[in-house]
């Protein structure tokens, strides 16, 4: 009969210190697929943390290590789904000219202009615009369609752009002068 969910609520002293004597195994690991020690370090800190919160998960008489190297596996899979995606979201954008240094009283500005959104507009902006999320994916947080989410999100850029008293500028007026 399967142990009762008190006893696995606090993870096993020993397992514990079998998951710390995988560190040098995971660092190895970790090294081999990203090359960079500062980044391979923490690819294994953050496994480290999730093996821990999953520990009382953990199924008794497994193999506690091919369990902690798939966590870091797919860590690492995850991280690097996340910068490729950042990268073609940076190359989608290039031709938008950046200011090296934002002067501090624009983003003052900015900031106030964003709390002044409607909540909704507001969310889809930070979710699309700040974290960089697809129009599905903040629509499925949101519980709304996609074409709500991708209107929320015109209607908030158009009213920051009227606040904030610049012009918007649409990808298709970029595209032409190209």
């Amino acid at each position: 009969m399967p142990a009762p969910m008190t006893d696995r609520a606090a993870p096993d002293p020993d397992l514990r210190g079998e998951l710390a004597s995988l560190l040098p195994h995971l660092r190895a690991y970790a090294r081999f697929l990203l090359r960079d020690p500062g980044p391979a370090d923490d690819l294994v800190q953050e496994t480290l943390l999730r093996a821990m919160a999953a520990l009382p998960q953990f199924e008794i008489g497994t193999n506690l290590r091919a369990w902690a190297f798939t966590i870091l596996r797919r860590t690492f899979l995850e991280q690097a789904r996340r910068r490729r995606r950042e990268s073609a979201a940076l190359e989608t954008h290039s031709h938008l000219q950046l200011a090296a240094t934002p002067h501090p009283a624009d983003l003052a500005d900015l900031s106030r202009a964003v709390w002044t959104l409607p909540p909704a507009l507001r969310e889809a902006l930070l979710l699309v615009g700040a974290e960089g999320l697809s129009h599905e994916e903040a629509a499925s947080i949101c519980g709304v369609a996609v074409g709500t989410m991708r209107a929320r999100l015109t209607r908030a850029r158009s009213l920051l752009a009227s606040r904030l008293g610049t012009p918007m500028a649409r990808p298709s007026d970029t595209d032409a002068e190209s």
